[in-house]
């Protein structure tokens, strides 16, 4: 968190036109304890106490006052520009609703090279040095690049939209990270929620972050279960947008399916098969979440 603060701190967007909230969400200790927080005086400290990354953001959401939302992770640092081309960019681009830039790596160690197909599932994104814009509309199919949820810039008022979805619909908020769960859904829900309502989608490159990812983020065990949630969260996600390609399934299939995609994927041939074998798992989970639950669509 110390060096999420720090990028913070040096931020060139002038100070009394933004504010830092700080979500606490059941640290232990609790962050009104830790050192970085009593160092940074401008930091307003709020807690959520119940679980949850969705829950979190939602009451990020409800105490921002101003129009322009920055979601920071605290395993994110800032480029010192980054508030400072958010402003400018959606100052400029009036129909913007969400966007995201490019989010490098910071490595503990350095990774293997059979973790590089899965560098994606950590929220790294480099789409090129070219803006990139994915117009609005209902029904618009998800595109490639769309912002992950590190650095994620959105207007205050598709923000306010979305928590008053998730205020009708509950269900979403198990699309999101809680204790325990690696589902990954939340973020693609927010943006998906805005390019449905109208509002472009932007992959800006002068917005840069660095993700900082430990070494055990490049542990087999951890991208099994982390391309596992994802996919499972991702087919719920698609489906309530209206985009999902796979129907739903009977529950007790699920076994034999990944059966036939354990032989498919020659799942034993390596670490990498492996861990995509576990992706194909978490499609047909979500694929049989889809049939036990009609899933809502607005």
């Amino acid at each position: 968190m110390a060096r999420t603060l720090d990028g913070l701190a040096r931020q060139t967007l002038a100070v009394p036109t933004w504010e830092l909230i700080v979500v606490d969400n059941g640290s232990s200790p609790p962050l009104a304890a830790q050192p970085e927080i009593k160092r940074f005086a401008r930091a307003r400290l709020v807690n959520e106490p119940h679980a949850g990354l969705t829950r979190a953001r939602l009451r990020g959401i409800s105490e921002a006052r101003g129009e322009l939302i920055v979601f920071v992770d605290d395993d994110n640092v800032l480029a010192p520009d980054y508030l400072d081309q958010v402003h400018r960019l959606m100052t400029v681009c009036l129909n913007s609703g969400a966007a995201g830039g490019k989010v490098d790596a910071e490595w503990e160690s350095l990774p293997p090279a059979w973790t590089s197909p899965f560098h994606g599932l950590l929220a790294l994104a480099d789409h090129g040095d070219t803006r990139l814009v994915a117009p609005g509309a209902p029904g618009a199919p998800w595109p490639p690049f769309a912002p992950v949820g590190a650095g994620l810039a959105v207007r205050r008022t598709h923000a306010l939209a979305y928590a008053a979805a998730i205020r009708s619909s509950p269900a979403r908020l198990d699309l999101d990270r809680r204790s325990g769960s690696l589902s990954s859904g939340g973020d693609n829900d927010l943006v998906f929620s805005i390019l449905h309502a109208g509002a472009d989608v932007i992959y800006e490159p002068a917005l840069v972050l660095t993700h900082l990812i430990p070494a055990g983020r490049l542990d087999p065990h951890y991208l099994s279960r982390l391309n596992r949630g994802i996919m499972r969260s991702w087919v719920r996600v698609l489906a309530l947008h209206g985009q999902c390609p796979w129907p739903p399934i009977p529950r007790w299939t699920v076994p034999v399916r990944a059966a036939r995609a354990w032989v498919r994927r020659r799942a034993w041939n390596s670490t990498a098969d492996s861990v995509r074998w576990f992706g194909d798992l978490g499609q047909f989970e979500g694929q049989a979440d889809l049939a036990e639950s009609a899933p809502t669509r607005w």
